[in-house]
């Protein structure tokens, strides 16, 4: 399998027909593609409202549960890995039983796994019910992203994924809200909040009846009268009639059955983008996890009323919306490598910024800053969920994706547990600046993936 998995995914004399990839890869964006993302995007955003709420519900059970509060850290820590093992198990799934089945199940279970976290009475239940919640949150990610750009059409594929992305801004805005009016509430704010979170069990009944399954995963599994009939769907809500000449089957190696392994994202052509990739999913989930989860408490620790520190959460993050924004009009113009490597500098930058003015008391300092490391970060973030389903065929697809999800987890697991010392050490400036270190080395690995703007997704 060569690294380049630039040129077209099937050679084909000329006037023969089009695959099935190749006929959805030309497509306009359809009211099919809206309902798509729509519908991937919601859960997208369900998610972001689980683990946003997190770091509102652990500020107030430190004043709650102060005689526990030295175990809080473990508490998110134990949802990432949760998610570290989700994420890999669920993109492997995902390539033997379908994108749609197992978005719908992981949705199921964090959902439920979530609505019983209410209910805990020490952080040890706690902990374990954020595991579980951490499983179907892991595993629902990168499952999604992936449906979505193998659906997208070609030209403007890294755009609708950074869209998807997107709504990981709405869900961040909505548990800033909860956050904000209801945690502080009373004593049982918290519980209230994760009882809110608990939504998803609900939504996925929507997904698994209404969206459809990967095209290229029907294929890879022989299923082609049923990719037929849903590339013809969305062919019909663009209006282009049906093809004169029956579809190209895809070659039989990918027709066939296949059982997708870890050990193939290191096979011929594959090691070094996996290796950039790892490094860069797991750069940015440290960084982004251990100021984004800590946030509310390390403003509380700054001398600011919970309330208070709450609505400067809720603040910084509105401003992911235009970070998105940024990263969906400059990816297909820009490119995946260089959009990805420039947001992590700017997230570097902000980082230390941010450090000095949490020292420095200046609300100015600290909205500002935060905003910006909101921006940045958040734009980075859209730009790696696009990126990643694009570099592995198929019937690695998912296994890829998940597997880079699942590395970067364990970062947001280290992360947490790395702040309390860090500050005890050199407080928040030292806290920032390392953060900032850790951004450049994820945008020099970005530097090191192929460029895969405009192509077609490898078969």
């Amino acid at each position: 399998m060569s690294d380049d998995l630039t040129a077209p995914a099937t050679a084909r004399p000329p006037g023969a027909a089009l695959t099935r990839s190749e006929r959805l890869d030309d497509l306009p964006f359809t009211s099919k593609h809206r309902r798509l993302l729509a519908g991937s995007g919601i859960g997208w955003a369900l998610d972001a409202l689980d683990v946003g709420l997190l770091s509102f519900v652990i500020a107030q059970l430190a004043v709650v549960w102060s005689d526990q509060a030295g175990q809080l850290a473990w508490v998110a820590s134990a949802g990432f890995a949760g998610m570290a093992i989700g994420a890999a198990v669920g993109g492997s799934l995902a390539d033997r039983l379908g994108r749609k089945t197992v978005f719908a199940l992981t949705l199921l279970l964090y959902g439920l796994a979530t609505g019983l976290s209410a209910l805990s009475w020490s952080v040890g239940v706690l902990l374990v019910l954020r595991f579980v919640v951490g499983l179907g949150l892991g595993s629902e990610l990168p499952v999604a992203s992936t449906l979505v750009s193998e659906f997208s059409p070609r030209r403007i594929r890294g755009r609708v994924v950074v869209l998807l992305e997107a709504f990981w801004a709405v869900g961040s805005i909505g548990a800033a809200l909860v956050g904000y009016l209801v945690i502080p509430t009373s004593d049982d704010g918290w519980r209230w909040a994760l009882l809110i979170g608990a939504a998803p069990a609900l939504y996925a009944v929507f997904v698994r009846l209404r969206m459809p399954e990967s095209v290229r995963f029907l294929e890879s599994k022989g299923r082609h009268a049923e990719a037929e009939r849903t590339v013809r769907g969305f062919e019909e809500a663009a209006g282009v009639p049906a093809p004169a000449q029956p579809a190209t089957e895809p070659p039989a190696a990918v027709s066939r059955p296949t059982r997708a392994s870890w050990s193939q994202l290191f096979g011929a052509g594959m090691a070094r983008r996996t290796v950039a990739i790892w490094v860069v999913w797991f750069m940015t989930n440290f960084s982004y996890y251990g100021a984004f989860v800590w946030l509310p408490t390390l403003l509380v620790a700054a001398g600011f009323p919970l309330v208070r520190s709450f609505e400067y959460v809720l603040i910084i993050t509105l401003a992911q919306l235009p970070g998105y924004a940024v990263s969906a009009w400059l990816i297909e113009r820009w490119g995946r490598r260089g959009t990805l490597a420039s947001f992590l500098l700017g997230s570097a930058v902000a980082a230390g910024f941010f450090g000095f003015g949490a020292v420095s008391g200046s609300v100015a300092q600290i909205l500002i800053s935060g905003m910006l490391l909101s921006f940045f970060n958040l734009g980075a973030w859209g730009a790696l969920y696009a990126v990643t389903p694009e570099l592995y065929p198929t019937a690695l697809r998912g296994t890829g994706a998940g597997w880079a999800a699942g590395v970067g987890r364990i970062a947001s697991i280290v992360a947490p547990l790395s702040v309390p010392p860090v500050l005890a050490l050199g407080g928040p400036p030292t806290l920032f600046v390392l953060f900032g270190a850790v951004f450049v080395v994820g945008a020099l690995a970005a530097t090191q993936l192929p460029e895969l703007r405009g192509t077609r997704l490898a078969e």
